[in-house]
């Protein structure tokens, strides 16, 4: 199941949000099928990062992301807000691209860049928990000693594991 169909999905996750920042349901799912694009592709370039695979995995496993699906109301508090920033500083790079990017999806969706600028840590967060409910916590990532992240660790970054790894994260965004 991709990304976008797990949020759009998950009862509550997009009205919730769309709440938070005052707009329906239908403006909320386009902002937010714009956004992921940008998002999984900071995910895959951080990936590619010598210990973007590790760094992920942890992340995963131990950032609590799933709450943000599981209780979708959550999104709106200080917290959830506080770990979609530091999620899209790992993403995204820098506030001027979350900026540029605000603004790129508000050209596009007609939805005001201000709205969307509080919609991402958000979106960030609820994506963040549906790669993790995906991934298992970040298990099906690291699987153990016979898993994909332990013969990458074990062997080095192989072209071919480092692709097994690319395509699981693509599924999965």
């Amino acid at each position: 199941m991709d990304l976008l169909k797990l949020l759009l999905d998950n009862a509550g996750s997009a009205g919730e949000l769309g709440r938070a920042v005052g707009l329906d349901e239908q403006a909320t799912q386009g902002v937010i099928g714009k956004l992921l694009p940008a998002l999984t592709q900071g995910v895959q370039k951080n990936l590619q990062d010598s210990g973007g695979l590790e760094s992920l995995a942890s992340a995963l496993k131990s950032g609590g992301h799933q709450q943000y699906l599981d209780d979708p109301k959550s999104l709106a508090s200080q917290a959830a807000i506080d770990d979609g920033n530091g999620i899209l500083g790992h993403v995204l790079g820098s506030k001027d691209a979350s900026r540029q990017l605000a603004s790129e999806v508000g050209t596009e969706t007609g939805v005001d860049a201000g709205i969307i600028k509080k919609m991402l840590p958000m979106v960030a967060a609820l994506a963040m928990g549906a790669l993790s409910k995906q991934s298992g916590g970040g298990e099906k990532l690291q699987g153990g000693a016979g898993g994909l992240l332990g013969s990458l660790l074990g062997g080095g970054q192989s072209s071919e594991g480092l692709s097994a790894v690319m395509g699981l994260a693509k599924k999965f965004l």
